[in-house]
């Protein structure tokens, strides 16, 4: 066993936050922890921690395991590269190693030369101890395994030399992560960490957890992680844990029947404990009734009672719990044609996020918007609502639109507002009005007196929702309005948009979000706008349809107009052109043939076997890098040829 709590309790302040938290967790579980915001579960990571102490109940963790925390926001440290955060779990590697370089400065004098043969031979015993030391902790591959873990989630090579504290808090979550990764705990304790990592990045986190040695507790919303990553899932609820052996589907039909079981069982508790109390009042009845009072009815009575009294009362389960109350409609109707994108570019100096970007979204679509971190969709977004200026091209928007922005965030600092007042001003309705709205998304008594600047992520993104509502905009435009948004939240606002008869354009990385709400989807990748007509697993298959080409080296090639002024031209012009057309595609076999080489090469480098193989490793790497020129050379001709 590597984790037991039994009977944990837990107060912040006044406030009873953990009752009776009783949990088991064997080496090497996966292990889901999931409940609505607010339930204990950071608190319980915190005990986990040893960050703070139960106030009643034990804790064992098996002796001498390490545990490894992400945080939903990092901890800072002050004038520290992004490399200097990524090479901390590799802090005693780097003591050694520069204790190795001072052996060997130390020793390439001869012992003749130092005149010490006794010294000379301590410091040959002490650099071999070190290396076999630097070597078992992993050091010779050390620069190897962090590229590795940097690049599958995203964190790219330019950005090692930045300040860990000029990130954004997106980056900083990533670092983390890698950091914690790199450190390879024994049970690692993982706070949100799909959140803030594009798809690609979730899709290689998976993976890697999946081959994970250790033990790993998550806690989670993002229901296809939660599927395809645990198989076990506790759930906190009203301060108790109930464990569900399984992945997030079984844990649903699990607790579906577990809860009318319960239910089942409480009527039937109920209809004998009625009908004992009956019983009592009718013996009750009868004994006062004889003439004179027969006491064998009243004892009778009385043992009855007793009885009724050392039944253990079963609490009537809550079959639904409330969640917020969204409930979207549009004031008037747009045109058909609500929003145009034509010949779209954007550039930031030489770099160019897209080119020639043409599309339309029509009423009632409900589209969403794909990309890695950095393909351009926030400044798509930003371009749509006229925040930013085209490099060229035009967004227009149709007649009658009114559109309502979710925009991915943080709380307003500074101000000294509180919720009640925040809504208020934004929607301009009167106290009581308010206080009434506000309680359908979830902000009940004291809770609308709150700091605006003081809420979590889950309930600033419901008091957005509740003033989004209140606008009534016939399109919608929302930047990753899942995130922070605890299950029943996210359930709720997805039964609110197929509710909604307006349009819907949505940036997400949910893809549970994205396979129940898509209708259409767009792919922003390498400056071009792909359009793929259905839901998240519509999308699924035309990316291994695409990937199944690419490794078979075919190719699609855009339509090339043959039609152009120089039709008059000589013929040995076209003979030139048809030769041209034909280097084209030779090379683009090359550039398919190349890059699907280094494909293998780095799902070959992800096997934990060979990544834990320095030797090996090594030679995978100098082979890829050489597979890597050869593709930028390539590229180049390519590039030059067009």
């Amino acid at each position: 066993m590597m984790i037991q709590c039994k009977n944990i309790q837990k107060y912040h302040g006044a406030e009873l936050v953990l009752s009776d938290i009783t949990i088991d967790i064997r080496a090497g579980e996966k292990v889901g922890l999931i409940g609505r915001n607010g339930c204990g579960k950071t608190t319980l990571f915190h005990l986990l921690k040893g960050n703070e102490s139960p106030d009643q109940g034990q804790i064992s963790i098996r002796k001498g395991a390490r545990i490894g925390f992400l945080a939903q926001v990092p901890t800072e440290t002050v004038n520290n590269t992004v490399y200097d955060e990524l090479q901390k779990s590799f802090a005693l590697p780097i003591e050694w190693q520069v204790r190795m370089s001072e052996l060997e400065r130390w020793m390439a004098a001869e012992p003749v030369h130092t005149g010490n043969q006794s010294d000379y031979d301590q410091w040959l015993q002490e650099y071999g101890r070190l290396q076999e030391k630097f070597e078992e902790a992993g050091g010779y591959e050390m620069d190897a395994t962090i590229d590795r873990i940097a690049s599958g989630l995203g964190i790219p090579v330019e950005q090692y030399d930045r300040l860990f504290t000029s990130l954004s808090g997106g980056e900083k979550t990533k670092v983390g992560l890698a950091t914690l990764l790199l450190e390879n705990p024994d049970v690692l304790l993982l706070d949100e960490p799909t959140n803030h990592l594009d798809m690609s990045a979730i899709e290689w986190l998976e993976q890697f957890l999946l081959s994970y040695m250790g033990t790993i507790i998550t806690i989670s919303h993002d229901r296809y992680f939660l599927d395809h990553v645990v198989t076990k899932v506790i759930e906190i609820e009203d301060g108790e844990a109930i464990s569900y052996h399984s992945n997030y589907s079984g844990y649903q039909k699990e607790k579906e029947a577990r809860l009318l079981q319960q239910f089942a069982d409480y009527q039937e508790q109920q209809k004998k404990i009625k009908k004992m109390q009956e019983s009592i009042k009718q013996l009750i009845d009868w004994g006062n009734r004889s003439n004179p009072p027969n006491p064998a009815f009243h004892r009778r009575a009385a043992s009855m009672q007793k009885a009724l009294d050392r039944i253990q009362k079963l609490k009537r389960p809550i079959l639904e719990r409330k969640s917020m109350d969204l409930q979207l409609q549009q004031e008037d109707r747009s045109g058909k044609q609500v929003l145009m994108i034509s010949k779209l570019s954007k550039s930031y100096g030489n770099r160019t996020l897209f080119h020639n970007l043409n599309e339309t979204l029509r009423y009632g679509e409900a589209t969403m918007l794909l990309g890695n971190n950095g393909s351009g969709k926030s400044t798509l977004l930003k371009l749509i609502l006229d925040q930013e200026s085209p490099t060229s091209g035009e967004v227009t928007i149709g007649s009658r639109v009114s559109i309502g922005y979710l925009a991915q965030e943080q709380t307003p600092q500074g101000g000294k507002q509180n919720v009640l007042q925040y809504f208020k001003e934004e929607v301009g309705m009167e106290e009581g009005e308010a206080r009434g709205q506000l309680a359908r998304f979830l902000f009940y008594g004291s809770d609308v007196f709150k700091d605006v600047h003081a809420l979590s992520g889950g309930e600033w993104t419901r008091l957005r929702f509740a003033i989004l509502m209140y606008m009534m905009p016939n399109l919608l435009i929302l930047d990753e309005p899942t995130n922070h948004l605890d299950i029943d939240s996210r359930e709720a606002l997805e039964e609110a948009l197929e509710e909604f008869s307006g349009t819907l354009l949505a940036v997400s990385h949910d893809r549970y979000f994205i396979n129940r709400m898509a209708r259409k989807i767009w792919v922003l990748e390498q400056g071009e706008l792909h359009v793929v007509a259905g839901n998240f697993e519509d999308y699924k298959e035309e990316r291994a349809k695409l990937a199944t080409n690419h490794s078979q080296g075919i190719t699609t090639n855009s339509s090339i107009d043959t039609k152009d002024a120089g039709d008059t031209k000589k013929s040995s012009k076209a003979s030139d052109k048809r030769n041209s057309a034909s280097s084209l595609v030779s090379w683009e076999s090359q550039i398919a043939k190349a890059e699907d080489e280094l494909q293998q090469l780095d799902h070959q480098m992800l096997n934990p076997e060979i990544s834990r193989n320095a030797d090996q490793l090594f030679l995978l790497q100098q082979e890829r890098d050489e597979i890597q020129q050869q593709l930028d050379t390539l590229y180049e001709q390519w590039m030059n040829a067009e």
